[in-house]
């Protein structure tokens, strides 16, 4: 399922001269999108999307990987800014290979790292090479 076929109220309806398209979208609509790589091999689904209260921009997404039914799967704290739409195949794109996916830092649901810490997030802004 994608964000179009999440849209409760219809905002996605419109073409993209109305409405407001993917410059501008809903956080709920977002949930359990798709996160592909360049090689377009399928990394993990949106879980939760990580507000910033301090600046009140996205912080991070949160992505599920691996497991059956949130059973044994793998979550991962990923930079917004490493993430991007891809609107025509309405996923995500994360210029990650996939070996090195594999072996990123991750948590599991009982475990959530204190992601406000600054040393971790420059951890993780390291690890998927990206400055904040």
């Amino acid at each position: 399922m994608n964000y179009t076929e999440r849209d409760i109220y219809g905002m996605y309806k419109s073409d993209l001269s109305g409405g407001p398209g993917p410059a501008l979208m809903g956080a709920n609509t977002l949930i359990g999108d798709k996160v592909h790589n360049l090689q377009e091999e399928h990394l993990g689904d949106i879980k939760e999307i990580m507000l910033d209260m301090r600046n009140g921009k996205i912080a991070y997404a949160v992505l599920s990987f691996g497991g059956v039914f949130s059973i044994g799967e793998k979550l991962l704290a990923v930079p917004w800014s490493a993430l991007k739409l891809d609107p025509e195949k309405k996923c995500f794109i994360l210029n990650v290979r996939k070996e090195r996916f594999d072996d990123a830092p991750g948590f599991n649901s009982s475990n959530w790292p204190n992601m406000a810490d600054l040393s971790w997030a420059a951890s993780i802004n390291r690890y998927y090479q990206v400055s904040e």
